[in-house]
């Protein structure tokens, strides 16, 4: 009976030490080993020694040579315990740093304020968001990843100790130094994101710091250049202030900073900054809270304090106050000589000193300086840079942002024929990406003004306005506000169109808005960064879901918790290629082959794209219009693709047509085109001409019997160099066609001989036939009709017939300098001569694009016929089409679909799957998709520039040689 007892006594104690908090979470694995090493370094050392361990000292790896040299003289002058970086260079730090621990007797605890990772100082970006944004974001197990991530860059750089996560419940809009660097207002959302971090990064082996204890969070003071006062009760701070801290304690926080605040209630003396309380570092922090990290001060050298007119005096204060560590002292060796001069008057006891001391040596022995190594320099940019990174600051952006109003489901924008797109961008920072990343989607023009007036005019032609507010980027303390004049403007617009303002700063802007009765949709994207751009941009279009809460109440309008979920409509969104289980690094090698190809002239220009499960994770523009020319290709250049038009005009409105009952594939030619009931073509059905096994002639060259018979030149008989009714078929600049020429080009396919036997040869022919039966039963031409049933509705707006009536010639590539037919080069005009004969409108060819709208068209019809939330058509007939019905008769060919080849020779790499299908055109061009894969593949090239010599692309493979590529960069 007595040993039950003592067991639920001792069961009882250490459930009562667990449960407020009573972990040491600086012991190592092997507590016995660290407590000899602990004990044996200590017992060596001098009594400055000692007391140096309590100071870390601010490091910049960018400063100059002498102020270098000051802290390599406190370290081997004063024995400091370690050193905080900020500012400088990774290769710089990490160079530094291993000189400096060379000096030092023993190894330096290293710090640093990565509180967002480490930006590296390459450019103005952040490794991550800041902590505003984090805590937009729902799901934890992200944040705990951010902090692992952050945590490993720490290590790599030799970090030990990282001055994060910030703690304060921001509560105050004003408040000028926390802000951004808080997860939030809620104290359980800044609770389980502060937890999750601290978790994810002392997994990585990095010792976490909870910061500002007990609370900064609500002040409109700077610290940095005053002492803030909390002005609130002891209740309320410890509901409040203190909740975060309980709980991160109990789960095994490493460290606390304490903040440089005056507050009253817990500390009455005045000039008493919070770090150098007795009451609050010790009675609160160390006793009532359990805690048994290390303690650091805030910055000693920050203003405020009063009560100490000699140097070193806050220093022996601090320590007194419970303190561990004085972080960045005005005066290193006053204050350790403040600090020894009160141990030998036995002010301070040896337990108190011996206290903080082996803590540091603890935490020393825990992240590995029992066996120092110095940091490896070579890849360390690499290392720090790391595609796992980027893939994780788009998951982190793409779970952010915030939709916060959504009159009538305006978003995500549909039917995209139904709308004229304006963009206004307001604030003093670029908003270049978010512009770009809307164009991919729809037709947007970017309008600019210098007054109200002159804007609204120039508005008048659009229905839909997206506003975005863009503010420097370059620190999580920029100005974030609206200016009146923006305010005026935006509340003007938003009175005479339908207005979606998306803001790219922090929520408070949202505070100076006095109405928003008048505007449709607010989007909440908290930073102006690239990623912030691109996936704001998506989710106004669709192409990913809204996933984000406010972190902050912003007004009376928006309160902390809000945030409306939509639901991704299958668009194409763009992102990484690890995203989608691809290797980035495996993908670069496409570059080579592509360069290969511009290098060898095989083509002066090319467009790359390919896509996987829905998003586009590599698109390139490799080369120039021309070998010779200045302008470099462009990703909204148009392409003239060639036969890739079967599938992107033809085929889909023959499909809608079959769906509609008009036609089936077994329809004949005499049932759809009367004139063919007495041909040799009567009983060709849509199905046998489709799939290039009807027998039909693969080429007929309409264009010759229209020459001169001596001069080789276009023929007076059939082409002026005018316009009139009479002649009025452009087949190139100042050069027109007869207008019934398009008849007796009919009258030939239909009266032409058919093969001797039954094989499988690709042929134009049948695309010239439907177009007529297509044309005839709308009373419309293909033009027309492509644009309004597909690439309207599909946002396909840089897919177009005869471009060069619409578009800079400077955006479009030539295909020909041509001396057989029109004698000129050949620009924007379609190259195909039986297509430029139907006044550049041909079902075979002549559509115009560029890789990202093909890719579309591709993807809806992966996708079964479905695209930004609207369906096309249905999955059977996809099927239906994309199905080989004459295999076993050597015949690969799907029903307007090209399909992988049967035995070695093919259109593919044959490393596709068999459900795949697609298309190549004669200027260079390729599109292929996969269902199996779910990839999709778009080529745009102008080889046959400036003449079409030989097909190199084609007798190279590199269209093909490419697609393995891609397939060799799956991994999952």
């Amino acid at each position: 009976m007595r040993q039950i007892y003592i067991l639920i006594l001792f069961i009882a104690v250490n459930f009562s030490s667990f449960s407020q908090g009573g972990l040491n979470p600086l012991l190592a694995e092997n507590e016995e080993l660290q407590k000899k090493w602990v004990d044996s370094v200590y017992n060596t050392m001098s009594l400055s020694e000692k007391v140096g361990q309590l100071y870390m000292v601010q490091v910049m790896s960018n400063q100059d040579a002498a102020t270098k040299n000051k802290i390599k003289a406190l370290i081997k002058e004063h024995h400091i315990g370690g050193i905080i970086y900020s500012l400088g260079g990774p290769v710089k730090q990490a160079k530094l740093n291993n000189q400096l621990q060379a000096l030092s007797k023993l190894p330096l605890l290293v710090g640093m304020d990565a509180e967002w990772g480490l930006s590296m100082r390459l450019d103005s970006t952040y490794a991550f968001p800041w902590n505003m944004t984090l805590g937009a974001i729902k799901d934890n197990k992200l944040i705990e990843q951010t902090g692992r991530q952050i945590g490993e860059h720490c290590k790599r750089l030799g970090v030990h100790f990282n001055f994060a996560p910030v703690a304060d419940i921001n509560t105050n809009p004003l408040n000028p130094i926390i802000g951004n660097r808080s997860f939030g207002e809620d104290r359980d959302n800044v609770t389980d994101k502060a937890l999750a971090f601290m978790k994810g990064m002392q997994d990585a082996g990095v010792l976490a710091n909870a910061k500002h204890f007990p609370g900064h969070g609500d002040t409109d003071q700077d610290s940095h250049k005053t002492l803030p006062t909390i002005g609130f009760d002891e209740k309320r701070i410890d509901s409040i202030e203190l909740y975060p801290y309980k709980k991160l304690i109990n789960e095994g926080l490493s460290s606390v900073m304490v903040a440089h605040l005056n507050v009253p209630s817990l500390e009455p003396r005045s000039g008493y900054p919070s770090s150098l309380s007795k009451h609050i570092v010790t009675d609160i922090l160390k006793q009532r809270l359990k805690f048994q990290g290390l303690i650091f001060t805030d910055a000693l050298t920050m203003k405020g304090a009063s009560n100490f007119s000699e140097s070193g005096d806050i220093d022996l204060a601090a320590f007194m106050a419970g303190n561990d560590v004085m972080l960045m002292s005005e005066d290193v060796g006053i204050g350790i000589s403040k600090i020894v001069e009160a141990y030998n008057q036995g002010t301070i006891s040896e337990e108190r000193l011996a206290h903080s001391v082996k803590k540091v040596l603890n935490a020393k022995y825990k992240v590995g300086l029992y066996n120092y190594k110095p940091t490896e320099t070579s890849n360390l940019v690499a290392d720090l840079n790391r595609v796992k990174d980027d893939v994780l600051y788009e998951r982190l952006m793409e779970h952010a942002v915030t939709l916060v109003k959504n009159k009538n489901s305006v978003l995500p924008l549909q039917d995209l024929e139904t709308k004229a797109i304006a963009y206004v961008k307001l604030g003093d920072d670029s908003g270049s990406t978010f512009f770009k990343e809307l164009k991919k989607y729809a037709k947007v023009h970017e309008i600019k003004a210098d007054k109200l007036n002159e804007l609204m005019n120039k508005l008048q032609p659009y229905n839909t306005v997206v506003v975005g507010f863009h503010r420097s980027n370059a620190s999580p303390w920029k100005g974030y506000k609206f200016t009146n004049q923006e305010l005026v403007w935006l509340y003007e617009l938003a009175r005479t169109h339908r207005v979606i303002l998306d803001v790219f700063v922090k929520p408070y802007a949202l505070l100076d808005i006095k109405t928003i009765e008048n505007i449709e949709s607010i989007v909440v994207s908290y930073q102006n960064s690239t990623i912030a751009q691109q996936k704001s941009a998506q989710l106004i279009f669709g192409a990913i879901p809204s996933k984000g809460n406010l972190p902050v109440s912003a007004g009376p309008f928006f309160k902390a918790g809000d945030g409306i979920a939509i639901n991704a409509i299958k668009r194409l969104s763009y992102g990484l290629p690890e995203q989608v289980g691809m290797s980035s690094e495996k993908l670069k090698k496409i570059d080579s082959v592509a360069k290969y190809a511009i290098k060898k002239k095989m083509t002066p220009g090319i467009q790359l794209l390919v896509a996987r499960k829905g998003k586009v994770i590599y698109n390139k523009n490799f080369g120039k219009h021309t070998y010779a020319g200045k302008e470099k290709v462009g990703f909204d250049d148009l392409y003239d693709v060639a036969s890739l038009t079967k599938i992107l005009a033809t085929l889909p409105l023959l499909m809608e047509l079959e769906e509609l009952g008009e036609v089936s594939l077994d329809t004949k030619l005499s049932e759809i085109l009367p004139e063919y009931a007495d041909s040799n073509k009567a009983n060709v059905t849509i199905k046998s001409m489709l799939s290039h096994y009807a027998r039909l002639q693969p080429w007929i060259p309409f264009y010759y019997a229209t020459l001169d018979s001596v001069s080789k030149k276009p023929s007076q008989e059939y082409y002026r160099t005018s316009y009139s009714d009479e002649f009025n078929i452009e087949v190139a600049k100042d050069l027109y066609l007869k207008r019934d020429y398009q008849d007796t080009i009919q009258k030939i396919i239909k009266d032409t001989d058919l093969l001797g036997r039954l094989r499988y040869r690709y042929s134009d022919l049948p695309y010239y036939i439907l177009k007529k039966f297509i044309e005839n039963y709308y009373d419309r031409t293909l033009d027309f009709l492509a644009q309004e049933h597909f690439y309207k509705p599909l946002g396909a707006n840089y897919t177009m017939y005869n471009p060069y009536h619409k578009i800079s010639s400077k955006k479009i590539a030539p295909t020909e300098e041509d001396d057989y037919y029109r004698h000129q080069k050949v620009h924007g005009y379609v190259h195909d001569m039986g297509a430029a004969m139907q006044d550049g409108i041909g079902g075979h060819a002549g559509v115009f694009s560029n890789a990202n709208d093909v890719a579309k068209i591709m993807q809806m019809y992966l996708q079964k016929g479905f695209y930004g939330g609207k369906r096309y058509l249905k999955p059977e007939t996809i099927d239906k089409f994309n199905t080989c019905y004459y295999c076993d008769d050597h015949n690969r060919r799907g029903v307007g679909f090209d399909k992988p080849q049967l035995e070695e020779e093919g259109p593919t790499c044959g490393c596709v799957s068999m459900t795949s299908f697609g298309h190549s055109g004669f200027t260079g061009t390729y599109a292929w998709a996969d269902p199996d894969y779910e990839i999709v593949y778009v080529f745009l090239a102008n080889r046959t520039y400036p003449n079409v010599g030989k097909n190199l692309l084609l007798r190279e493979n590199i269209r093909t040689e490419i697609q393995r590529l891609i397939y060799e960069a799956i991994e999952d």
